[in-house]
C-alpha cells in the first residue's frame, strides 16, 4: 500500500510517499480501507518534535529517539472496513466507520487496522467520508474539556481560538448544551464562527477579551495560547478555565464519536473544512497547517487506485 513515511524528525520535506506492506488485523482488530484522514497541529508539533525543554527527554523515550517509532501520522480517519479479525463482533465488512488512532497514529496511509473496541464507530449517515474524518479530533476534544469544566445549560462560555479544529467543534458543542458563546478569533474568521452559533465575537487581535467587563464561567483555550493567570479575571467566582495546552490528552472512547454521530444525523453539528489535498500532497498540507490559520479542518483525500 501508498503511505506517507516520516522518515526523521524535520520539516514537512521528511515526509516521503512510500509504498510498504498492507497491515494484517490482529484478532480484535478491523483493517479499515481510508478514503479521508486529515493534518492536525498535532502531527506537526510530532513530525518537527516540538516539545518542551523539561519533557524532550522522556518524549524521546515515547515516540522514537530519531524519528517516530510509528512513521506513520495521522490520527483520525473515515473508511470501510475490509477485513476484520476472528474475534470481532462489534463490526463486519463494508462497514463505513470513523475513527480516532491518537497515538497509535497510522492514518497517513491506504490501509490501517484498528481495535474493536478502540475510538471507531459507524460513521454519520449524512456525512461523506471527508465529512466524517473532519469530526473525531476536534470533537471528542472539545467534548472532554467542556465536560471536564461541568458546562451547564445557561453558562456563559468564551471559546479562546474558535476557528481551529477544537474551537469549532467547541462552538457547536457549547451551544448544544445550552451555553451562551463567545468566540475569541481574527476578525477574518467572524462570519464562520458566528455561523456555528457563537453569540459574540471578539478580534483577539485588537481587543484583550479580559479587558471587558463580561464574565464567563467556563473559558476554554482551544489552541493552547493564554493562560490561567491571564484569563482569571475574566471568569466568575466559580468560574473554570480549561485548555488543551498541559491539561492532559484528552481520555475519548466509542461512546463519544457515536454521541457526535448522532448530533451529526440531527443537524445539531457539522464538520468545518478549510481545504483538501490528495495524500501524495501531504507536505504541502503540513505547511498550511504550520501557518496557524486554517479553519477547521485540513482533510486529505486517498484515492486508491484500481486493484488496491
Amino acid at each position: 500500500m501508498r503511505a506517507i513515511i516520516c522518515t526523521k524528525y524535520g520539516s514537512p520535506d521528511v515526509l516521503e510517499l512510500q509504498e510498504v506492506e498492507k497491515p494484517t488485523p490482529k484478532s480484535n482488530e478491523v483493517l479499515i480501507k481510508i478514503h479521508a484522514t486529515t493534518v492536525t497541529t498535532g502531527d506537526c508539533r510530532v513530525r518537527g518534535f516540538h516539545s518542551p525543554p523539561l519533557l524532550w527527554v522522556p518524549m524521546r523515550i515515547v515516540l522514537g529517539l530519531r524519528k517516530p517509532r510509528q512513521p506513520i501520522l495521522g490520527v483520525e480517519l473515515a473508511g470501510q472496513i475490509e477485513a476484520v479479525g476472528k474475534d470481532v463482533t462489534k463490526f463486519k465488512i463494508g462497514d463505513q466507520v470513523f475513527a480516532l488512532n491518537g497515538m497509535r497514529f497510522g492514518a497517513h496511509a491506504e490501509y490501517t487496522c484498528v481495535p474493536e473496541d478502540g475510538a471507531v464507530a459507524l460513521k454519520p449517515e449524512n456525512a461523506t467520508y471527508e465529512e466524517a474524518t473532519a469530526i473525531p479530533f476536534g470533537g471528542t476534544s472539545a467534548l472532554y474539556f467542556l465536560r471536564k469544566a461541568n458546562i451547564q445549560n445557561g453558562y456563559r462560555v468564551l471559546i479562546y481560538g474558535a476557528s481551529g479544529a477544537v474551537g469549532t467543534a467547541a462552538i457547536q458543542l457549547a451551544k448544544y448544551f445550552g451555553a451562551e458563546v463567545t468566540g475569541v478569533c481574527s476578525a477574518a474568521n467572524f462570519e464562520l464562527v458566528k455561523s456555528l452559533g457563537a453569540d459574540q465575537v471578539i478580534d483577539y487581535t485588537k481587543e484583550d477579551f479580559t479587558s471587558r467587563e463580561e464574565r464567563y464561567d467556563i473559558i476554554f483555550d482551544a489552541v493552547g495560547k493564554s493562560s490561567k493567570s491571564h484569563c482569571k479575571k475574566a471568569l466568575t467566582s466559580t468560574g473554570t478555565y480549561v485548555t488543551v495546552d498541559g491539561q492532559g490528552i484528552a481520555k475519548v472512547f466509542a461512546e463519544d464519536l457515536i454521541f457526535l454521530k448522532e448530533l451529526m444525523e440531527a443537524g445539531k453539528i457539522t464538520s468545518v473544512i478549510d481545504r483538501r489535498y490528495p495524500l501524495q500532497q501531504i507536505p504541502e498540507a503540513y505547511r498550511y497547517v504550520e501557518t496557524g490559520h486554517k479553519k477547521g479542518n485540513v482533510v486529505i483525500t486517498v484515492q486508491h487506485e484500481s486493484g488496491r
